[in-house]
């Protein structure tokens, strides 16, 4: 049954992929673009997560949450760079 719902979540994780990489290359603003790469970092975490679980590594899942950190403090600049305007 655990195989059952872990290939669920894989396949659920690649059609994220699949979804934010269309939405980055037809996002028309510099927002929507950004947001499209949050939500990729975001599926990747998952991604590294579901790894770790099936790996039985779960060091990497230190490696996801600093991951997530610095993904959450490179939007927050993004952010504050796009509020400035060029």
């Amino acid at each position: 049954m655990a195989e059952i719902i872990l290939g669920i979540a894989a396949v659920l994780i690649f059609f994220s992929i699949v979804f934010g990489v269309l939405r980055l290359i037809i996002g028309k603003t510099m927002i929507d673009r950004v947001v499209a790469i949050d939500m990729l970092t975001v599926v990747s975490i998952a991604l590294i997560a579901l790894y770790a679980h099936l790996s039985g590594r779960f060091a990497y899942l230190d490696v996801a949450l600093v991951y997530g950190l610095l993904s959450f403090l490179a939007v927050l600049a993004i952010a504050r760079f796009l509020e400035k305007g060029p």
